[in-house]
């Protein structure tokens, strides 16, 4: 018996998948995050690394303690805004969940802002005053900031969303049984 009489009606061909330029797995954009909030993302990612690389310019300190937590924090800082931006703005967003997504920034914007200020207080506070010491207590003050105005845009966003979907008010209810407009 052919095969083909059998399937030929009821299958079809899938053509080939074909890869449109900039649609690929490597293609960047920032249109996720709203017109606002992508330089504040491009401003976190800057900002921590310049402060970052200030920190690590600093050649000797006499309390080292500021020194180090600030390191700590703006390489954290830098690194979860690289992971951030990456995830907003290639493919991968449309991979997962876009609300644990957009959760996650939430509480990494919060927490790494406030852990960014009182590390730039710290630092500030043991510095031995060095150019390079100022120069990275600067960026990372600069950058807690951009860092806290982001969470409240968010904060924003989201106490819009929320007033937006209580507007729209409950679902219909029934008022009909099923079984009685079979009858």
């Amino acid at each position: 018996m052919d095969n083909g009489e059998v399937y030929a009606q009821t299958t079809e061909n899938v053509p080939a998948r074909t890869v449109r330029p900039g649609r690929g797995c490597c293609s960047f954009s920032l249109a996720r995050p709203s017109r606002l909030r992508a330089p504040l993302k491009l401003a976190e990612l800057v900002l921590s690394l310049i402060a970052f690389i200030c920190e690590e310019v600093v050649s000797q300190c006499t309390q080292c303690g500021g020194l180090y937590f600030f390191e700590f924090v703006s390489c954290s800082a830098f690194l979860l805004s690289v992971l951030v931006v990456i995830v907003y703005c290639t493919s991968l967003y449309a991979r997962v969940d876009q609300n644990k997504v957009k959760d996650s920034d939430f509480y990494i914007t919060l927490v790494t802002g406030f852990m960014f200020l009182v590390a730039s207080i710290v630092f500030a506070c043991t510095s031995d005053e060095t150019t390079a010491e100022t120069t990275a207590v600067v960026f990372g003050f600069l950058a807690s900031f951009v860092f806290l105005i982001d969470f409240g845009l968010l904060h924003f966003e989201n106490a819009r969303r929320s007033q937006q979907r209580k507007a729209e008010g409950p679902p219909p209810s029934v008022t009909q049984p099923l079984n009685e407009a079979s009858r």
